[in-house]
């Protein structure tokens, strides 16, 4: 078995690298609705509000490390619970899925309410199902590919 904390800091790594990548991809070169400067400006106005919006280089900085501290607790989540849901030893694609499919319903329902209260709400519409196809992509399948390897070797 690779080591607890290899596994999880590279299939954190791995995710957010995938899912920061597939976001600038899809929101800034495909649909031209925002930029990359500004998806990572977003994510650091969780914390530092609208500050982020002015605060140049250092808030971009800011939300990509915010992004890897996310992806690395998702990561850090579902290893610690790997060995205690046997439905995730099963199927690799299907857990992977269930865990996107959980990951969204975290972020999008639970985590970006509280930290914005005023968020428009959810449609189901071709933008919710990108994101949601986002995340059972670049977050779940890795994440669960990474730590399924991890425990058999």
């Amino acid at each position: 078995m690779i080591s607890k904390s290899k596994t999880i800091l590279f299939s954190g790594l791995l995710a957010g690298t995938l899912d920061i990548l597939a976001a600038i991809f899809v929101y800034s070169v495909i649909l031209h609705q925002t930029t990359a400067e500004k998806i990572l400006q977003s994510i650091a106005s969780s914390v530092f509000k609208q500050h982020a919006y002015t605060g140049g280089a250092q808030m971009v900085f800011y939300g990509l490390l915010l992004h890897y501290f996310i992806a690395l607790a998702f990561a850090y989540f579902y290893y610690k619970i790997y060995p205690h849901v046997p439905i995730l030893k099963k199927n690799i694609i299907v857990s992977g899925i269930v865990y996107g499919i959980f990951v969204w319903i975290v972020m999008n329902l639970i985590v970006l309410p509280i930290v914005f209260p005023n968020l428009p709400s959810k449609e189901f519409d071709l933008p919710l199902i990108i994101s949601v196809l986002i995340l059972i992509v670049c977050i779940g399948l890795p994440i669960a590919f990474v730590t399924k390897k991890s425990y058999k070797i």
